[in-house]
């Protein structure tokens, strides 16, 4: 018998979206999952409800409606919760991503988690290539939770102190002109030039970066 599973991921245009696209196509032998983008859409429940990339609070009575409403978080929590963590952490100069599996609770990213992937960085990867490697990871636990919920326990968090991330926007992809590339490079790596695109300002005027690799043969 299929288990039923919902995926909320609040932006369409968001890179993860075209992923979790393609694992409900190919896990539709096993799972009849349902991808939406808006808590309103939700008008049935179901087994698991995972919430993956999503900027919206999903309130008790909705999460009641599954047996259980987990979230997908990228970093090694309790630090790093609030928005981007895997963002806030490759800025500040981390070499490695841990991505959580969680219960969704009223209080954001404080739910016990059920299981941890986790990825190291060279150093040199780029917006795109981090999303390849952390969406693997998120797909990895979606798979993981549909297989072994009912045969596994979750634990409570670590007993450290929690961190917290603000929302990013727009304005923290801006480059300062008076330092180095190199002191930048790690801000330069993970802008995304289509959502949020490296800029700087020079005389009055804005200009967009885009970095890429060039491999000379």
């Amino acid at each position: 018998m299929k288990i039923e599973v919902t995926l909320l991921c609040s932006n369409k245009a968001h890179p993860i979206y075209p992923v979790l696209e393609k694992w409900c196509q190919c896990n539709q032998e096993k799972v009849k999952a349902n991808l939406l983008n808006n808590v309103d859409s939700i008008k049935v429940g179901g087994d698991i409800l995972f919430l993956i990339s999503c900027s919206e609070i999903v309130p008790e009575s909705i999460r009641r409606k599954f047996s259980y409403s987990l979230v997908i978080h990228a970093s090694d929590l309790p630090h790093g919760r609030g928005w981007s963590p895997h963002i806030w952490d490759i800025v500040s100069g981390k070499d490695n991503i841990t991505v959580s599996l969680l219960n969704a609770e009223d209080k954001v990213d404080t739910g016990e988690i059920w299981q941890k992937r986790y990825i190291n960085l060279n150093g040199l990867e780029l917006y795109d290539e981090i999303n390849a490697l952390l969406f693997e990871a998120e797909t990895d636990l979606i798979s993981w939770a549909c297989l072994n919920l009912s045969t596994s326990m979750p634990i409570p968090q670590g007993n450290g102190t929690p961190s917290y991330y603000k929302k990013r926007t727009q304005a923290d992809s801006e480059i300062d002109i008076n330092k180095s590339i190199k002191d930048q490079f790690n801000l330069l790596r993970v802008c995304d030039p289509d959502r949020y695109p490296a800029f700087f300002e020079y005389k009055g005027q804005k200009f967009k970066l885009k970095i890429e690799k060039h491999d000379e043969k």
